[in-house]
């Protein structure tokens, strides 16, 4: 009851960052959107429909339409998103600050836009919407949902260039990629590591080293190569950013024909990370 309490919470905290997004950054400088919401302000711009209204009504319908594609606790998430992004960006219609620069805005709106939507996102809520669309192609083809959504609104935002023109089309762009980029930061977690495999004649010397000199723990895969055949142990390994460049000293100093990857990854749990049952 208390995660589903801090949950909502963070979907109308989103919400309203969302609103503050469009009635302080968006609409003030003429500026494009993406997904449902960019066509409430193409609305907004043709024919000063309310974008609250218009919102809510189009975002029923998509959610009715793709309701299948979401569980029961995500559905309940999304409809409360939906209700309250509506209600916020009627409460602060008429919210302004003082600010002409179109950079300035497209980067704040950007920066805005894209924390509202990724707390809601993170806790399991959609805004509907591109939201459920980025979710059937994360599902069907792998996309990031991040990237889905930014996919979407590239749409929308390209078909706005005949309403708010060339230049403020190339702002919005600007300001849709800082806000997919800020959303993957959100949704993705704040405790990004780096995963190491390591390919090499002397594993054991490594993941000795690897033990007691960086007190990390080593993983052993089983491989082979596929033209020899011949057996290898692959070393497997999580550390942080800052820890990288110990890690090559110590391969480089063991084995100088050793074959590395590493790979950015994040939200890591477990022993020396974090501890999942917090989250």
């Amino acid at each position: 009851m208390k995660k589903q309490i801090l949950d909502i919470f963070f979907i109308l905290l989103g919400s309203f960052i969302f609103a503050l997004a469009i009635n302080l950054f968006v609409i003030p400088n003429e500026l494009g959107e993406g997904g449902v919401t960019g066509i409430t302000i193409i609305l907004f711009y043709l024919f000063e429909w309310s974008p609250g209204l218009v919102s809510l009504i189009i975002n029923t319908l998509l959610l009715v339409v793709g309701y299948k594609f979401l569980n029961k606790s995500t559905i309940v998430y999304t409809i409360i998103a939906v209700l309250f992004i509506s209600l916020f960006l009627h409460v602060t219609e008429s919210w302004n600050i003082s600010s002409n620069e179109l950079m300035i805005n497209s980067i704040f709106g950007g920066i805005f836009a894209g924390v509202g939507i990724g707390l809601i996102i993170r806790v399991g809520g959609t805004t509907a919407g591109s939201t459920i669309l980025a979710r059937i192609t994360n599902k069907y083809f792998g996309w990031s949902i991040s990237y889905g959504l930014l996919f979407f609104d590239l749409i929308v935002a390209f078909s706005s260039y005949f309403i708010i023109g060339t230049e403020r089309l190339m702002f919005t762009i600007i300001m849709l990629y800082i806000a997919t980029k800020v959303m993957e930061f959100i949704i993705e977690g704040l405790n990004p590591k780096k995963a190491v495999t390591i390919i090499s004649e002397k594993p054991d010397e490594i993941a000795e080293k690897v033990t007691n000199m960086m007190n990390r723990g080593v993983t052993v895969l089983s491989g082979h190569g596929y033209y020899t055949k011949n057996s290898k142990d692959i070393l497997y390994i999580v550390i942080s950013t800052q820890e990288v460049v110990k890690l090559k000293k110590i391969v480089r100093s063991t084995d100088q024909n050793a074959f590395i990857t590493i790979h950015d990854v994040r939200d890591v749990f477990g022993e020396g990370f974090l501890d999942i049952s917090k989250t």
